[in-house]
């Protein structure tokens, strides 16, 4: 197997590195999209003295830790007279890391070490809270989303098809042509993993078992619009919406799945709206489906489904890289799939496995709401743009999700 570079991540991650301007450097995402690996293919490359330690081992329990590597990296830099490279894997795994990062790091400042950090973390939610709490100004972040089509298809030679089924994680795809080990992977590698390590260890959970239950509800969901009174329905464990929300935020920081607002101007309609379902990875949604990749492909409505929740998680992590809101809209029986929001921006964005032509009922009467609104169409099927309608055929999508929000 070839040696896959991410190489805008990796650029990326070396300037700033190689840069006069010294700040921590932040490496966020889910699991098992190669975070590690090019952090490592950086340490690799790194030609003055190095270090590479990961709090995700037994016997790795408070901050003393962090001091104790820090202290090494700064006895070689001290020893060597050259800029060195400390990465900390797994960081969010010990108590008050980031109070510990802002002591150790603020006292390089001022002694003027050249002791460049790299540190790593699966978990949003304690990743984002040390390094605002206690490290804001004091880092760079770097956004590692699951992989793009362009690079499974530059690497694993995947179809499109392959991809909205399959999903994108890389240690997952060599397992492909065995269904069955491809699902036991995905349940046990992946989602157990993730959802033991870092969600129920991570966070205080009073009801594990209606956190389990939400999820696998929401797979049956994806990309469609799912009020909490209706999971609590169809759940076995007693709850409230106030509960389930709390979990989707979870599993979301996990980087699961986004419980997408309704758009509708206002911030406190929207934090009241019901969620629309959407998964970062199809490959949770095709692992728990109990359908093969063929039974997916003739089952045209479920197959939409695939296409839009796909769409909707590179929108997701396009809105994140470039400063964007996403959201969904509905208003009796039309709906918006994707609303993305930035300033005075809006774009409406609907998802057609069909005929593309269909699509402009909804998003003439969006735009009649919300005047100033760019229309886009992506489907599987080419048509021509018009003065008033931008359209993208899927491919074309996926493989420059950006074009959307710059054309």
């Amino acid at each position: 197997m070839k040696r896959y570079l991410r190489k805008n991540l990796y650029s990326k991650l070396e300037n700033y590195l190689n840069s006069d301007v010294n700040f921590i450097q932040a490496v966020v995402g889910p699991r098992q999209v190669g975070k590690t690996t090019l952090v490592k293919q950086i340490y690799d490359a790194w030609e003055g003295p190095k270090f590479y330690e990961t709090a995700d081992m037994p016997g790795v329990i408070d901050e003393k830790w962090i001091y104790q590597i820090w202290a090494k990296a700064r006895e070689e830099e001290k020893k060597e007279h050259k800029k060195t490279l400390l990465i900390v894997d797994e960081i969010q795994k010990i108590t008050q890391w980031s109070k510990a990062v802002k002591r150790l790091f603020d006292e390089d400042k001022f002694a003027q070490r050249r002791l460049k950090v790299v540190i790593l973390g699966s978990s949003s939610l304690l990743m984002q809270r040390g390094l605002t709490e206690s490290l804001a100004g004091r880092f760079e972040l770097h956004r590692h989303s699951q992989w793009s089509y362009k690079e499974c298809k530059d690497y694993f030679n995947l179809s499109l098809k392959e991809y909205l089924y399959y999903g994108s994680y890389p240690a997952a795809l060599p397992l492909r042509k065995n269904n069955e080990r491809w699902v036991d992977y995905i349940r046990a590698s992946l989602i157990e993993t993730v959802i033991s390590k870092d969600v129920l260890l991570m966070n205080p959970i009073t009801k594990p078992a209606l956190l389990r239950q939400a999820f696998a509800l929401c797979l049956n969901y994806p990309a469609q619009i799912l009020s909490y009174q209706n999971m609590l329905g169809q759940l076995q464990e007693a709850g409230n919406a106030s509960t389930l929300a709390f979990y989707l935020r979870l599993l979301a920081n996990a980087f699961f799945m986004a419980p997408l607002e309704k758009y509708s101007g206002s911030k406190i309609r929207q934090k009241s709206s019901s969620p629309k379902i959407l998964f970062l990875d199809n490959s949770m949604i095709s692992a728990n489906s109990g359908k093969t990749m063929k039974q997916a492909f003739g089952d045209k409505s479920y197959w939409g489904r695939l296409l839009e929740n796909a769409v909707g998680a590179r929108l997701y992590w396009l809105a994140q890289e470039e400063g964007w809101e996403l959201f969904y809209w509905r208003e009796r029986d039309f709906e918006v799939d994707y609303v993305l929001s930035k300033g005075s921006r809006l774009i409406a964005v609907e998802v057609k496995s069909g005929c593309p032509g269909k699509a402009s009922a909804s998003l003439d009467i969006f735009k009649n709401r919300y005047k100033k609104v760019e229309k886009a169409v992506i489907s599987l099927k080419k048509q021509k743009s018009t003065s008033d309608v931008k359209y993208y055929e899927a491919k074309e999508f996926f493989l420059n999700p950006e074009k959307i929000i710059r054309s």
